[in-house]
């Protein structure tokens, strides 16, 4: 089968597409032909040699994919609904970017009910990622306040309608117009980082009050900003470290204003954990995607082949949605 295995860490030039072995079966596997793969933030962190693949998982490149079901492992729970012929969308330790992939039948699902196939492929990364840190974690609330940053990228298109959709008020963190004009369409209140501080923005957008839970992609250069920026009891989820890894923090007013900061990675959770968060997924966000108040908003699709172009379009930091690719 074609797929793209990770080799030498480097530039996107370095991902090419070359003939693999198909995956082998397990007994509580789902083997899925892949429809289409999503591209996410942690391909490009494998692809410079800065994301540790988990121990005995596959070297193929891909966390998220939709397909069609052509086998299913012996011991996987009849339960599950899933059979031979189904359309679903599976969350992968890796494993994606290629024609064929076996997932734990723990995390496939149905793709819900009005969504393109290709689409779906969009859904199991970002929204396991979302529910497992904003709600899971962070405990956020109907008719709370949350600050997404980056809210025009695949984790934060989900996390502003998921948020809107539970009640919540969202605030986001872009830059330029078309940025800010796509996550107000998404629900969200902009905020302009290039033009204004964005710990002032969120101090006078809620009153002085604050925000009571932060989704941060930057890490470090933001962090003193967003204990600021939080409320008292506030809770800062961080999950990538775009802005660096190291940083020096008041711990008197941690402690005074009672702020929780946590921080989570998906792809090195046990699979105990992953099959909770998709059970979770399943049952709480899916009801959202299939009455519409989740949309999966792809910005642009590629072909296998133009893996590089793919990840060269996505390090621009250009685009808004999520980015797929097409065996």
């Amino acid at each position: 089968m074609r797929a793209v295995v990770d080799t030498t860490p480097g530039g996107p030039e370095v991902l090419t597409v070359t003939e693999q072995p198909v995956p082998t079966m397990r007994p509580d596997g789902i083997r899925i032909q892949v429809t289409a793969a999503g591209i996410n933030r942690a391909d490009v962190l494998q692809r410079t040699g800065n994301y540790k693949i988990p121990e005995g998982a596959s070297k193929i490149f891909g966390l998220e994919v939709s397909g069609i079901v052509t086998d299913v492992g012996p011991d996987v729970d009849p339960e599950s609904n899933v059979k031979v012929g189904d359309p679903v969308c599976a969350l992968l330790d890796s494993g994606g970017y290629a024609q064929e992939v076996v997932a734990p039948a723990t995390n496939v699902v149905p793709v819900p009910e009005g969504t393109d196939l290709e689409e779906a492929a969009g859904l199991p990364e970002v929204l396991a990622t979302v529910w497992s840190n904003i709600f899971m974690e962070a405990q956020a609330k109907p008719e709370q306040t949350v600050l997404v940053h980056g809210g025009s990228g695949g984790i934060g298109t989900a996390a502003i309608q998921m948020c809107r959709g539970f009640g919540m008020t969202v605030l986001s963190t872009v830059s330029g117009q078309a940025k800010a004009e796509y996550v107000q369409s998404l629900g969200a209140v902009p905020i302009r980082y290039d033009l204004q501080d964005f710990t002032h923005a969120v101090q006078e957008l809620t009153d002085d009050r604050g925000a009571d839970v932060i989704l941060d992609v930057v890490g470090a250069k933001y962090l003193e900003s967003n204990l600021k920026a939080l409320a008292k009891d506030g809770r800062l989820v961080v999950i990538g470290l775009q802005g660096g890894r190291r940083a020096e923090i008041d711990l008197a007013s941690v402690m005074g204003r009672r702020l929780h900061l946590m921080g989570t990675t998906l792809r090195a959770r046990p699979q105990d954990q992953k099959a909770q968060i998709m059970a979770q997924v399943h049952q709480h966000v899916w009801p959202l995607v299939e009455r519409g108040d989740i949309r999966v908003r792809i910005d642009r699709r590629f072909s296998l082949e133009d893996v590089a172009q793919a990840h060269e379009y996505f390090d621009s930091g250009t685009h808004m949605g999520k980015v797929l690719l097409i065996p």
